[in-house]
């Protein structure tokens, strides 16, 4: 008996350690499978509903309206600074350059230019033809100065005589040809020796003092103009705009290509 029973406990045991072990490999293969087609149903889902982009807003529409002008502006420019320069003081014999300006850069450029069209100011108020323009100087010409969009940008340039006489030259930013060249009427002869005296004091040229402006700051020259320096000497004012479109003005020692001032407008 006591045979018989160690027999059959044995037999049991196997018995329930083999029913354990089937169980363990069907509930293994249960999972394996379950786990299978949860991954096989996801992948079908991607493939159905693709995975949503996250996608930053365009560089554009983070630019303030200043910005956007200048973009607008400089995109259509084909002229560069130097170019200009050169093409102004040829116009003038024995001339040198005092100021340089590409309007619409600037928010003061904009508001004083007439319309482009000449058929409305930018109040909605009519722009006669020939009448004085928003500076109060007439229209040599008899018509209103272009602003970027009419006959495209323009440089507009202020070239001097040896004895100080200003010579105002508008050349086209696109095809680099003079759109017209006059004598300044308003000078007296104070005007004249003040410029020529400060172009005396000037012993650096705007383009080199503009090449110290770009060295500081990579970007576009768009203005350069000689000034005095709150009676400390001359300078020259160098406006470069970056690739972020935000204008960066530079004071230019002009005696040693010093920078004695730098102011950047995030506007």
């Amino acid at each position: 008996m006591n045979s018989a029973s160690s027999r059959s406990r044995t037999l049991k045991t196997v018995g329930a350690l083999g029913m354990a072990a089937a169980t363990a490999v069907l509930m293994t293969g249960c999972g394996q499978s379950s786990d299978s087609a949860t991954s096989a149903a996801t992948s079908e889902a991607a493939k159905v509903v693709p995975q949503k982009q996250t996608t930053s807003p365009s560089a554009s529409a983070q630019l303030t309206e200043d910005q956007k002008e200048r973009k607008k502006v400089l995109d259509a420019t084909k002229v560069t600074f130097d170019d200009a320069a050169t093409t102004a003081t040829g116009e003038v014999a024995g001339s040198k350059l005092v100021d340089l300006d590409l309007e619409g850069v600037d928010d003061d450029d904009r508001a004083q230019s007439p319309s482009p069209t000449g058929s409305g100011s930018p109040t909605g108020s009519a722009s006669p033809t020939g009448s004085a323009s928003p500076t109060g100087s007439a229209s040599p010409t008899g018509s209103a100065s272009a602003s970027p969009g009419a006959e495209g940008p323009v440089w507009v340039a202020e070239v001097a005589e040896k004895d100080g006489t200003i010579h105002t030259v508008r050349i086209n930013a696109v095809d680099g040809k003079v759109i017209e060249a006059r004598v300044d009427a308003d000078q007296d002869a104070d005007d004249k020796k003040e410029t020529a005296d400060r172009l005396a004091q000037a012993t650096q040229t705007p383009q080199q003092a503009a090449k110290v402006a770009t060295e500081k700051k990579k970007g576009t020259v768009t203005s350069v103009g000689l000034d005095d320096n709150e009676g400390n000497g001359a300078i020259w004012q160098v406006d470069v705009v970056g690739s972020d479109w935000k204008k960066t003005t530079f004071d230019v020692d002009a005696k040693n290509d010093t920078i004695v001032r730098e102011e950047t407008d995030n506007d």
